[in-house]
């Protein structure tokens, strides 16, 4: 279950949930946040390395590909 999100990432109940988010993005391990007095669980091993978007060939061309313009029709 997710209990919040952090920076737009979720922050979860179990350690199991985190680990299996944090493997589908291609990351490992998992580190905790404390949320209203509950400790909840965040995919990768800290948070700068899940808040900071890695930069790779695919995500550069999946972006180009999202910016192309139709060029207006005029």
């Amino acid at each position: 279950m997710i209990l919040t999100t952090i920076d737009g990432i979720p922050l979860y109940s179990t350690v199991q949930e985190a680990v299996q988010w944090a493997s589908s993005r291609g990351l490992t391990g998992y580190h905790t946040h404390i949320y209203q007095g509950q400790t909840g669980y965040m995919g990768g091993s800290n948070h700068d390395s899940v808040a900071t978007p890695t930069i790779t060939p695919r995500t550069i061309a999946r972006a180009s590909r999202s910016s192309s313009s139709s060029g207006g029709g005029y």
